[in-house]
């Protein structure tokens, strides 16, 4: 009867990221400046590899469309947070938290298999570089960017599915800067056993997938690199270590919020660990590519010539 008689809640408070009213303004100009980087940064690199023939090959449209999943993420995010910055009390309604948490789900999930698409591109074209043009086909591309979308979709839709299925009765405040599932399932006056296993079993089971296939990627393409000379080796450096810096800032947040045991301390541990992977991530892997890339850095320099 206590449930049946209970205000079910349809609006919710965002904590944040502080409750230090002198540091609002600072961190709101702070994220403020990485979102617009971010934003430029992401689409710039589109454009370049967009407008730029030469570029249409699966290595550069897997890394266009990284940065367009890049600059979804930090939308998705940091506009609601900005916002918090400078109102009292940050309200979003239960619609907005759905699909708030909906649009993350499905960026972050397309992620990771575009990461473990990115590194089966370059173990092919480092392990096998005389069968690359035959395995490596743009259709081949094309189908595997479909297939990261549309699994990011489907994991995004079960668990916003099973997140329906929970009421809101006794608490509105989200120990969080954004609307993920953890938070809310700690808030849920439903049981949340089956939603926390629904997320043990497939957004675990999904990063482990996808790590374990770039690892053992990554591990063939080391020792065929050390079989080549030290050009080789300089330029295959050049263009693998990129991807695994951007790989191990991506994935270490990831699996200590969704794989390893929470500790007493979670709620602010996983705030930073999101703050990382949904901002500072999306920041910096345009620089990260683009800086290492000598193909693409050829490529901005011709359009910026062509501009000026």
């Amino acid at each position: 009867m206590g449930k049946e008689n209970a205000t079910l809640l349809t609006e919710f408070i965002l904590t944040g990221l502080t409750h230090q009213p002198e540091w609002k303004i600072p961190l709101f100009l702070v994220f403020l400046v990485i979102y617009l980087i971010t934003i430029m940064g992401n689409l710039s690199l589109i454009a370049l590899i967009w407008n730029d023939p030469h570029l249409h090959i699966p290595m550069y449209l897997f890394l266009g469309s990284l940065a367009f999943v890049d600059a979804w993420i930090s939308s998705t995010v940091t506009p609601k947070m900005l916002v918090s910055f400078l109102v009292k009390s940050p309200m979003i309604s239960l619609s907005e938290c759905m699909v708030q948490f909906f649009s993350f789900a499905i960026s972050v999930t397309t992620e990771c298999f575009l990461l473990e698409a990115m590194a089966y591109d370059r173990y092919v074209a480092i392990c096998k570089p005389l069968l690359y043009p035959v395995i490596m086909t743009n259709r081949l591309c094309v189908r595997l960017l479909v297939l990261s979308f549309v699994s990011g979709f489907l994991h995004a839709l079960l668990h916003e599915v099973f997140l329906f299925r929970l009421t809101f009765c006794n608490s509105n405040i989200i120990h969080h800067f954004y609307c993920d599932i953890i938070p809310l399932l700690k808030i849920s006056c439903t049981d949340p056993s089956i939603n926390y296993l629904m997320v043990f079993v497939f957004a675990g089971s999904i990063q482990v997938f996808t790590i374990v296939t770039i690892l053992v990627s990554y591990t063939f393409v080391l020792f065929t690199i050390l079989k080549k000379s030290v050009r080789g080796i300089r330029k295959a450096f050049s263009t693998c270590g990129a991807h695994l810096l951007s790989v191990s800032l991506y994935y270490g947040p990831l699996l200590f919020m969704y794989v390893l045991p929470q500790s007493p301390q979670a709620d602010d541990q996983d705030t930073m660990e999101s703050l990382f992977y949904m901002v500072i991530v999306p920041l910096l892997n345009p620089i990260i590519y683009s800086l290492r890339n000598k193909q693409v850095i050829h490529s901005l320099t011709k359009m910026l010539k062509r501009n000026v």
